[in-house]
């Protein structure tokens, strides 16, 4: 316990007197000082035992003691002890009174009772509750870190961290999820704080934040985990009143060993993404068999439900990060194996399907699509894009990892965050007409025979376009275009000897229905 005023008073060899103030004995008193200064405020810091005589005071002026007790108060001291029998025999009445109207402590010291004698009974209290600090603080350090190494997990360590605080403790991960609290009820509380602690990830670790919440009467210390320029986790400690010195020796303990145990788990992490680029390699090499053995417990049962393949791109730094963030997030509090690989600016990602990493994904992408439509078309630059494969097996890797680059080049051209390649397979071939390289090669193939119809030597363009809709029936695209079958036919081996291809070849008519389509799609015409 702190020392008070009260502790003073009941020290047997001092032998204080309660003269004023006899309500606020259980002020914390933080030093004692002698100083007989009429104004000795400006060398206070607070929380002391001020000692005087009032050898330059007129303690019998009622205005001259009002003033000065005052001053005191407002300067956070915590009490006046006034030495009796040097100055004044007795303590004047107006120093009392003054005291007693400020609420601040007086306490009279016999002549008996040197004021060094005090302040050596305040430093020797003051040095052995830093000592009993220190001391609880290494026992607590001690408790922590045997939870820490007892292979527990991190809700053990909590639970130690919360007993010594007298409070309640919280562990946020990467996106800022809870993965721990102690006791049970924290967790709610402690998910309140979420974008108090994405707030936090903002700044460079180590960082710290006194939070408070509408709903909470605690106080609550937010503490970033890592020891790099982006922060691997968080901590929350909540109490009813500021962290005392033991207290603040266990959070930073409980901050060292979850940083060191973060630490841990992302050399880990690197060495299983090593292991998951092997399996990955395996599988895309037609070797199931073999990758199945590489994998064992870590990845096996990955390998044995349908999984989906991810491709994810984007600038190296930034790009992919927050989504490998959310997606390991929601595979580590669903129990899920995620198999990660990153790839330069990409990312290749195994997981369940219908699995809750796959829905982070998901979700990950619709808030950039959000995101996009209250920023500029230049901001867009940059970002990250996902292409997902179908379902698939062990021994169909290779189709899915084309299927997610197909999806992938598709999202890059129609400015999408995430395409499905169950979009592509149930959609129309015809949206892919827009892109320009596309549009560029059709208008390079009837170039010839719109300059041709450019000059009025006939609709050459228009017929071969009835022509094809009709499956190259004459009396029905004559009669489409108004003309007789023979019009038709001479026009037919004029676009032949224009273009310089046969109609007959099957390739050469569906170039140019999907030239026709693609121009058709540019001017806005059917």
């Amino acid at each position: 316990m702190p020392l008070t005023l009260a502790s003073l008073v009941q020290h047997p060899a001092l032998k204080l007197t309660v003269r004023a103030g006899a309500d606020r004995l259980g002020t914390p008193v933080r030093w004692a000082h002698a100083s007989e200064l009429a104004d000795p405020v400006p060398y206070m810091d607070g929380g002391e035992l001020l000692l005087v005589t009032a050898t330059n005071l007129d303690a019998q002026d009622p205005a001259t003691m009002r003033r000065y007790v005052q001053r005191l108060a407002g300067a956070g001291v915590a009490g006046i002890g006034f030495g009796v029998g040097v100055t004044y025999e007795d303590i004047p009445p107006a120093l009392v009174d003054a005291a007693e109207e400020a609420g601040l402590p007086l306490l009279e010291v016999p002549r008996r009772t040197p004021f060094l004698a005090i302040s050596k009974a305040v430093s020797a209290s003051i040095a052995a509750e830093q000592y009993r600090s220190v001391t609880a603080g290494f026992e607590a350090q001690r408790e922590l870190t045997r939870a820490a190494v007892a292979g527990d997990g991190p809700a053990a360590l909590l639970t130690r961290l919360a007993a010594h605080i007298d409070g309640w403790a919280a562990l946020y991960d990467a996106s800022g999820a809870v993965v721990a609290a102690a006791p049970d009820w924290a967790a709610r509380r402690a998910a309140r704080l979420t974008p108090d602690v994405e707030r936090l990830r903002e700044r460079p670790a180590p960082a710290s934040a006194v939070v408070g919440d509408s709903d909470g009467d605690d106080r609550v210390e937010l503490q970033s985990l890592g020891t790099g320029h982006r922060a691997r986790g968080a901590l929350a400690v909540g109490t009813g009143a500021a962290l005392g010195t033991a207290e603040r020796y266990a959070v930073h303990s409980a901050i060292a060993l979850l940083t060191l145990t973060t630490a841990r788990s992302r050399a880990l992490q690197g060495a299983e993404q090593r292991l998951g680029a092997a399996v990955l390699r395996m599988l895309l090499a037609g070797q199931p068999d073999h990758a199945r053995a590489v994998a064992g417990d870590l990845y096996g049962g990955l390998l044995d439900a349908p999984f989906r393949l991810l491709i994810a791109e984007g600038p190296a730094t930034t790009g992919t990060e927050p989504l490998a963030e959310a997606m390991e997030a929601a595979a580590s509090r669903s129990g899920e194996t995620l198999l990660m690989v990153p790839e330069g600016e990409r990312l290749v990602v195994l997981a369940a399907d219908g699995g809750a990493a796959v829905a982070a994904c998901a979700a990950h992408a619709a808030r950039a699509e959000d995101d996009r439509a209250v920023r500029e078309p230049a901001a867009e630059e940059g970002e990250v894009v996902v292409g997902l494969s179908a379902p698939a097996g062990p021994i169909a890797v290779s189709a899915a990892y084309k299927q997610a680059e197909q999806a992938l080049s598709v999202a890059r051209r129609r400015g999408r965050v995430l395409v499905e390649h169950e979009e592509l397979a149930a959609g129309s071939v015809l949206p892919l007409l827009g892109d320009d390289a596309v549009r560029a090669f059709a208008d390079g193939m009837l170039r010839p025979l719109r300059e041709h119809d450019a000059k009025g030597r006939g609709d050459l363009a228009a017929s071969l376009r009835a022509w094809l809709s009709r499956h190259g029936q004459w009396d029905a695209a004559a009669a489409d275009l108004g003309v007789h079958r023979h019009t038709l036919r001479y026009r037919m081996r004029r676009v032949e000897e224009i273009l310089g291809r046969s109609l007959d070849d099957p390739d050469v008519r569906m170039e140019l229905w999907l030239a026709l389509k693609a121009t058709a799609a540019s001017s806005g015409t059917p």
